[in-house]
């Protein structure tokens, strides 16, 4: 199991200091679960300082496409290496809706951070309007495709995937523990189709207003492997459950 809080644009020097100190004794007796943290790049260092001595992993909300050149104000997948980073976000779907992301350019970022040695979260979901439209399948699907076409299916065994349906990003709604696993068990299908293997191997995430409350009920599917947290893992009592229920 994994568990990723993304803290997205919130927080400061003292705010971060003391989430991370709690965690860290909090979440130190989960030997089930992989626990990871996103804060804003600002912070990195200071997160890489305070989990030296913490089994706690920590990445980036984001990176460029591009190993270097001039692209001012971007980020490389090889800089956030020099910061020891195990994780980057991809694709996140704030980052496709605010900043025109292509699926195209998801994938050029995916294919990026493998190749500075940091291990990517694809992200991947569908808006409200989509999923009424009975699109699920289609958008998740053509999603999963464009990056396996750049990358191949072997990345994956090196990858995360997680299915964050937008209609249920920071707007309180969840979806229920059958309709995540029916996408859930759609994106093992696909992948089952390239390689059986590797397909077992993937973890898929669940993401999307996930809070203590929810956790287990999602832990329980079948093809759920762990959850990306959003504002819950701003809060170290929630995010603490959260893990914990991922121990199991």
């Amino acid at each position: 199991m994994l568990v990723a809080g993304n803290w997205k644009m919130h927080g400061n020097r003292a705010g971060i200091a003391h989430l991370l100190e709690v965690l860290s004794t909090t979440c130190r007796d989960f030997d089930k679960v992989d626990i990871a943290v996103f804060p804003p790049s600002l912070f990195i260092q200071q997160t890489a300082e305070a989990l030296n001595q913490s089994t706690i992993q920590f990445g980036a909300q984001n990176l460029s496409p591009h190993s270097e050149g001039a692209y001012t104000g971007e980020i490389s997948a090889a800089m956030l290496k020099d910061f020891q980073c195990d994780w980057a976000l991809v694709g996140h779907s704030e980052r496709r809706q605010y900043y025109a992301e292509t699926d195209e350019i998801v994938a050029e970022k995916f294919a990026g951070a493998q190749k500075a040695g940091v291990q990517p979260i694809l992200c991947i979901g569908e808006t409200q309007q989509q999923r009424e439209a009975h699109q699920t399948m289609e958008v998740i699907g053509h999603q999963l495709t464009t990056v396996l076409d750049v990358v191949g299916i072997d990345a994956f065994l090196n990858g995360v995937i997680a299915y964050e349906p937008v209609w249920a990003i920071g707007t309180g709604l969840t979806a229920s523990p059958e309709q995540a696993q029916e996408v859930h068990g759609f994106i093992r299908d696909q992948l089952t189709k390239k390689d059986a293997d590797v397909a077992q191997s993937v973890r898929l995430l669940y993401g999307g207003s996930v809070k203590a409350d929810n956790a287990s009920g999602l832990f329980a599917m079948a093809d759920i492997d762990g959850a990306l947290v959003g504002g819950a893992s701003l809060k170290a009592e929630q995010f603490t459950k959260i893990c914990q229920q991922a121990q199991r």
